[in-house]
């Protein structure tokens, strides 16, 4: 079931741009869809369908442990972390918040949504304070929040500054549609607008603000970002998953945190992109981005785009280190090692 194996791309002749790319190999196999990834103790952590929730270690990838988090079949496309723990929601009514310990991998529930319209698309973790982010209950997205590592969560009221238009709402892609630094996060919806909220304090103050972005249907919108906090640069992508050689008008950067947005390289980019990644220390000018069509990197920040892959099913990535990155997505978790 978790066979090894190294996807040869001189073979395949599946890189566009092989110069840059020193090796990429398959790490895990399984029946899974994963769309959540975390690292820690250099060891690949995911959540994904059946309810299940493990590691590979990158080290030695012999090195694996995978459990059940329920003994239903939930769907998880959310995974953060703390100092301590690991946390989990499963997208569908009703809602379990998981905590998981990092030592002994012990989970507990700590947080039921029954609701029948339960979805959630994202988590994100920052010391003791963390998000979730749900589609729409009613005029205003779905949005908790926790001060003390999940032992109780709040929902933010709904109140005109960030109420959503009919037929807006996120995409659960690749758990990265939220960014959450200390007491402050954003977050991007999709379908008939295509937006950014930003909130200070830990949701006391949200605004949200309409991002020159593809959108009109519900299959088109914003369905990742990632920021870069010294710097306040900030990256959405998205695009139509039904269209998925679509690009335009798909990718916008801010340099100011979200106050203004310019969209960059419309029409000359891979398409459909639901995950992407800032190198850390680069301060934004160096981006890894995936879709189901696509791996795909920028060293300008996000102006143009070199398609590295034509590689399928992947949806979620994450870098390890300044030369590593992580895919994951239908059935694996692959690596991909560049050089520069």
């Amino acid at each position: 079931m978790k066979k090894i194996f190294s996807i040869l791309f001189s073979v395949l002749g599946i890189f566009a741009f092989s110069q840059d790319i020193e090796s990429f190999t398959t790490i895990f196999n399984d029946k899974i869809s994963i769309r959540a990834l975390e690292i820690y103790d250099y060891k690949v952590w995911y959540s994904g369908t059946d309810s299940k929730f493990g590691f590979v270690d990158l080290k030695n990838p012999q090195k694996q442990k995978q459990m059940q988090l329920s003994e239903k079949k939930l769907q998880f496309r959310t995974l953060a972390q703390d100092k301590s723990f690991f946390y989990a929601i499963n997208i569908e009514s009703p809602a379990y918040f998981f905590k998981i310990n990092k030592k002994d991998l012990k989970s507990q529930i700590i947080y039921t949504d029954t609701t029948k319209t339960a979805f959630y698309d994202a988590l994100s973790f920052d010391g003791n304070n963390g998000v979730a982010l749900g589609d729409p209950y009613g005029k205003c997205m779905n949005i908790l929040v926790t001060e003390n590592n999940g032992e109780s969560w709040k929902t933010l009221p709904c109140n005109e500054k960030y109420e959503i238009g009919e037929g807006e709402a996120a995409f659960a892609a690749s758990n990265s549609n939220i960014y959450l630094n200390k007491d402050e996060f954003w977050f991007v919806t999709g379908g008939k607008k295509s937006r950014q909220f930003y909130s200070y304090q830990m949701g006391d103050k949200l605004y949200g603000k309409e991002v020159p972005f593809v959108n009109g249907s519900s299959s088109t919108g914003i369905y990742a970002m990632d920021m870069d906090i010294e710097t306040r640069f900030g990256i959405v992508v998205g695009g139509d998953y039904t269209k998925q050689a679509e690009n335009v008008n798909n990718i916008a950067t801010t340099k100011n945190g979200g106050e203004t947005w310019e969209i960059q390289a419309s029409g000359q980019n891979a398409g459909y992109t639901t995950c992407v990644k800032i190198k850390p220390n680069s301060k934004g000018k160096e981006i890894i981005a995936v879709g189901d069509q696509h791996i795909s990197y920028s060293s300008d920040y996000g102006k143009t785009w070199k398609k590295l892959s034509d590689e399928k099913g992947y949806f979620v990535c994450e870098w390890v280190d300044k030369n590593t990155v992580v895919f994951a997505g239908k059935d694996r978790i692959s690596v991909m090692k560049l050089k520069f």
